[in-house]
């Protein structure tokens, strides 16, 4: 249990811990779909992520035309671990206090988020409530003291009235239904452990505040987009930059500049999320990743054309403004496209699906559709969209910390994937007039 400041819960946040009220209570951000680093939420309108020097400074320096495309940058917060009663830990979310807490920064390679994990790592119990998690490269006593310890609770308070599916068998997970991306959850457990095995005496961090993106939608469909031909950063190791090229020649981002690295997608006839994980979108060929584009333009009755518009709209706007960036390089950044699921003109329809579904005895109306079958016939309203670019810890520009290597020009290759995809999905939309 560690020491920390108290505080005022109303001026932090409501969601508070259950010993004390003094910190916010972090839980897994539920709508995470791919990436390393665990993102947790914070309150509706904000998650947090470890903190890296480098990302944070470059949220306080991007230019403003680009404000508009990445998630608004609230500051940091001080967070720590702490027991309740029945032995469980939690992550606690404190008032940054100088010079207390550790960032990502401050630990040597070995103990940053890794990319590669065992796929074997997670195992939840059916009682859902105790989990162990395989930690290649630690010692003997650093396994023995995570084992002691109980994970956090699986029982979480914020959740999803509707369900998740995970469609690949190698997620490392079950693959039944669950009220949370199941991504997001081992990307926490992964988090967790490493926090717990640097040290004893480090047990407060600094964790990056950020706009939820997803909030203001009721079903958000999000696909989690790798961008660029290249995703080391300028400071890798030649063992990383020779890892993260192969990684590139082997997958689409090589051919296209984008692969797909996670994807969540509400299926209006089940009433359930589908989601991919980066390991999908790792072995995707081009026609493949086409598919996987459609696939999450398709809510299980029709395909969504009405997205076509308005995400090709967001897609050149920012490709507009990435190509008056000279020297900036976003290598390893991930692009998030965004829509609502709920959006939808197919009412009457999904209504007859429905029925269907219960006459066949599969189960009750989705209780998230119960008060409406989307939007009404003949409506003409644009569905809502947002295209936004996260993950800029090996971001840089010219003058950016005094990065010895300076780039000219835009990043070429984020725009050509950018290009990969306004020229694929222009030709979805021709196909599919």
């Amino acid at each position: 249990m560690c020491v920390c400041q108290t505080m005022e819960v109303g001026k932090y946040g409501k969601n508070a811990t259950r010993s004390g009220d003094r910190g916010v209570l972090l839980e897994p951000f539920i709508h995470q779909v791919g990436g390393h680093s665990s993102m947790m939420r914070y309150d509706d309108h904000t998650v947090c992520k470890p903190l890296i020097t480098r990302e944070q400074r470059f949220y306080e320096s991007l230019p403003p035309e680009m404000k508009e495309f990445t998630p608004e940058y609230k500051g940091v917060v001080s967070v720590c671990f702490e027991g309740d009663s029945d032995g469980y830990i939690n992550l606690v979310a404190y008032p940054y206090v100088e010079n207390e807490a550790l960032e990502q920064d401050d630990l040597p390679e070995r103990d940053q988020p890794r990319r590669k994990h065992s796929r074997r790592s997670l195992h939840r119990s059916s009682s859902g409530t105790e989990h162990k998690e395989e930690k290649p490269g630690l010692a003997s006593s650093s396994n023995e003291s995570i084992q002691e310890t109980k994970s956090p609770r699986v029982d979480l308070h914020i959740h999803s009235d509707v369900p998740f599916q995970m469609l690949d068998g190698n997620s490392g997970l079950s693959s039944e239904k669950i009220s949370y991306n199941p991504w997001s959850l081992r990307c926490h457990k992964q988090q967790l452990s490493r926090m717990r095995s640097e040290s004893k005496d480090r047990k407060m961090y600094k964790f990056l505040l950020l706009e939820n993106v997803v909030h203001h939608f009721k079903l958000p469909c999000v696909l989690d987009l790798k961008m660029g031909t290249r995703q080391h950063g300028d400071d890798a190791s030649e063992e990383k930059a020779a890892r993260q090229m192969k990684k590139c020649e082997q997958s689409t981002s090589a051919t296209l500049g984008v692969r797909v690295c996670g994807m969540q997608v509400y299926q209006l006839d089940t009433g359930h999320y589908l989601c991919r994980n980066k390991y999908y979108g790792r072995g995707l060929s081009i026609e493949g990743f086409r598919n996987a584009l459609y696939q999450y333009l398709h809510n299980g009755i029709e395909l969504r054309k009405d997205l076509f518009e308005p995400i090709l709209a967001k897609l050149r706007s920012l490709k507009a403004v990435l190509e008056r960036q000279a020297s900036y390089r976003f290598y390893s950044s991930s692009l998030l496209i965004i829509y609502d699921g709920k959006d939808s003109h197919a009412g009457p329809l999904l209504e007859r699906r429905l029925e269907a579904r219960l006459k066949r005895g599969e189960g009750s109306v989705p209780e998230s559709l119960q008060d409406s079958g989307g939007s009404e016939p003949g409506s003409s309203a644009q569905p809502k969209v947002d295209v936004r670019m996260i993950d800029f810890a090996h971001s840089t520009f010219k003058g950016f910390r005094d990065d010895p290597t300076v780039h000219d020009g835009p990043d070429m290759g984020y725009v050509f994937g950018l290009e990969s995809l306004i020229n694929i999905m222009e030709q979805m939309r021709e196909e599919n007039q």
